[in-house]
C-alpha cells in the first residue's frame, strides 16, 4: 500500500494523518473493518465539537486521572483504534497511573491480538494481558467476544478506562460494581450515558492529556480527592449536549463554519 502524502497546509490536514494511520494498521490487520466506520462516526461528532478538547472533557480528563490514582486495580482496555492511533500514549499512561494494559476485541481474532501485543510491546509496554487463552474468563450477561477477559486484568480491576468502546460492556461492568473511564465522542452513546466517567474527546487529544495531567496530580491525592467530590459525569455529560446544540444554533445562523475561537466559551 502506497501511503498518501498530505499537504501540510490542507485545512483537513490532522484529520487525514489520522484516517491514513487507521487505514494504514487495518492492512496490517490491527484495525478491523468496521473500526474504519466507528472512526468516521466520531469523526462527524468531532466536527460539531470544533476538533478541540472543551472544558466539559477536561473537567472529565481531571476526574479521570483522579480515579485512576485513587485506586488499587487499574487497567486499560485496548481495541485495534486505540492501539493504531495512541499506542505510546497508552504504555504512558499505564505507568504512571500504575495501571495494567489489556487487549480486548469484539472483532476478536488471535492475529489480531498478537497484533496489536507486538504494536503495544514496540511502544514499551512490558506486559499486555488478555490475548489467546488468557482471556479464560468471562463478564457475565454478554454474549459478543469482548466478555472474554484476562482473570489477572478486567476481571478483578475496580476501574476499568475504554476507550473507543461499545455500550455492552460498559454497562456490563458497571453492573459487576467497576467504575468504568470512558473516551467517546458521542454524549447521546450508550458507552457516554452508561459509564463513570465520559470524556468526549477524540482519543487522540484526551489520551495525552490523560497522561499529563495524571503526572501532575500522582503527588497530590487531597487533590484528587476535591476533584472527585465535585465532579458529576451527568451534569458535564448534559454540558457537552448544551455545547454541541449551541454551536449548531450559531452555526445555523451565521451560516457558516465555527470554530472554537469564534465562541465566547472558555476552553
Amino acid at each position: 500500500m502506497t501511503a498518501i502524502k498530505i499537504p501540510p497546509e490542507h485545512p483537513r490536514a490532522e484529520s487525514l494523518r489520522i484516517r491514513e494511520k487507521l487505514v494504514e494498521h487495518y492492512h496490517k490487520g490491527v484495525v478491523a473493518t468496521a473500526g474504519l466506520i466507528a472512526h468516521g462516526r466520531g469523526e462527524a461528532f468531532d466536527y460539531i465539537l470544533g476538533e478541540k478538547t472543551t472544558k466539559p472533557a477536561l473537567n472529565a480528563i481531571k476526574a479521570a486521572a483522579a480515579t485512576l490514582l485513587t485506586t488499587e486495580k487499574a487497567v486499560i482496555s485496548v481495541n485495534g483504534n486505540t492501539a493504531a492511533l495512541v499506542a505510546e500514549e497508552i504504555v504512558r499512561l499505564a505507568n504512571v497511573a500504575k495501571a495494567k494494559i489489556e487487549a480486548n476485541l469484539f472483532y476478536r481474532s488471535f492475529e489480531r491480538e498478537l497484533k496489536i501485543k507486538e504494536l503495544l510491546e514496540k511502544a514499551g509496554a512490558r506486559e499486555v494481558l488478555g490475548v489467546s487463552e488468557d482471556a479464560s474468563a468471562r463478564i457475565p450477561e454478554l454474549g459478543s467476544e469482548r466478555r472474554r477477559v484476562d482473570p489477572r486484568g478486567i476481571l478483578v480491576a475496580d476501574v476499568v478506562l475504554v476507550p473507543l468502546e461499545d455500550g455492552d460492556r460498559t454497562e456490563a461492568l458497571v453492573k459487576m460494581g467497576k467504575k468504568v473511564i470512558a473516551i467517546d465522542l458521542n454524549p447521546l452513546s450508550r458507552t457516554a450515558q452508561e459509564a463513570t466517567i465520559t470524556i468526549v474527546d477524540n482519543v487522540v487529544r484526551a489520551t495525552p492529556k490523560l497522561v499529563e495531567t495524571t503526572g501532575k496530580l500522582k503527588q497530590d491525592l487531597k487533590k484528587c480527592q476535591e476533584i472527585l467530590l465535585n465532579f458529576d459525569n451527568k451534569e458535564n455529560l448534559a454540558e457537552s449536549i448544551t455545547l454541541i446544540k449551541e454551536r449548531l444554533s450559531k452555526l445555523a445562523e451565521k451560516g457558516e463554519y465555527l470554530t472554537l475561537e469564534d465562541e465566547k466559551h472558555e476552553f
